[in-house]
């Protein structure tokens, strides 16, 4: 879930209801932010169930120096291997799975830095869609203008804020899921996403899962071709929008097959 704020006290009170979401769900939770561990306990302290949690160790807060150790730019792979080893572990002392909320502002707030997060939040993403792992990433609106939010925003199955138009996000390790509406408002955002997401090929064919897409343009069906073409794959979309089809027709989009969804 991609949660945008203007008002970090808005932040807390939504990432404190995820919280205790988890632990009612049998969860090891775990609540991230750029202010001392101190601090943060203390954010967490007024709530009953997460009170008790930190008294045992079912919750726990970290900052973001010891939660993404990569440093201020993330190391994609090594920061999902960290958050990989949180759900083991959390597993394996006998939880159900493992939760994080997170404020994730400043790691985001230089091109660098935004760049290799876009990559991160794929990449966990995949991980958590066949994985006992779940999260809430905040991202302060006001601070990081709505081009960033909106590109961190259409990675996430889950948003608050709809500047994007448009979701891609994991479906599994080897699908993605695209839901939405796509035309000449985020006809660039879709490139950039597919860049970030980096579709997975299996026997020439990339899947795209699109039960809840609710229109294409011409122009975006033409992108997914192109990026297809680049590949030397055919990707597949999925999809009961029924324009989809006609349209490929029309195109000759050798690359593209669209088929009904599931």
């Amino acid at each position: 879930m991609c949660w945008w704020y203007s008002d970090a006290a808005e932040f807390r009170l939504r990432a404190r209801e995820f919280l205790v979401d988890g632990l009612a769900a049998g969860q090891r939770v775990r609540y991230v932010g750029s202010a001392p561990e101190a601090v943060l306990t203390r954010e967490l302290d007024g709530v009953t169930e997460l009170a008790e949690a930190l008294r045992d160790g079912t919750a726990q807060v970290r900052s973001l120096a010891e939660a993404y150790p990569g440093g201020s730019v993330v190391d994609p792979d090594e920061q999902v291997a960290v958050y990989a080893r949180a759900t083991e572990e959390a597993v394996a002392d006998g939880f159900t799975g493992f939760r994080v909320a997170a404020d994730a502002t400043a790691l985001v707030r230089a091109p660098d830095q935004l760049a290799a997060f876009l990559r991160y939040e794929h990449l966990i993403d995949r991980y958590m869609s066949e994985n006992p792992m779940s999260a809430m990433c905040g991202y302060d609106r006001s601070e990081l203008g709505d081009p960033a939010v909106a590109q961190l925003a259409c990675l996430h199955p889950q948003t608050n804020v709809r500047l994007a138009g448009f979701r891609l996000h994991a479906a599994s390790d080897r699908t993605v899921a695209l839901a939405g509406e796509l035309d000449m408002t985020n006809r660039s955002l879709l490139d950039s996403a597919l860049d970030r997401v980096d579709l997975a090929a299996d026997g020439g064919e990339m899947v795209v899962d699109a039960p809840e897409l609710a229109f294409i343009d011409h122009a975006c069906l033409l992108r997914l071709a192109g990026y297809a073409e680049r590949r030397g794959v055919t990707l597949v979309l999925r999809t009961d929008w029924p324009g989809a089809s006609r349209m490929a027709q029309v195109l000759g989009l050798s690359r593209v097959r669209v088929e009904q969804a599931a």
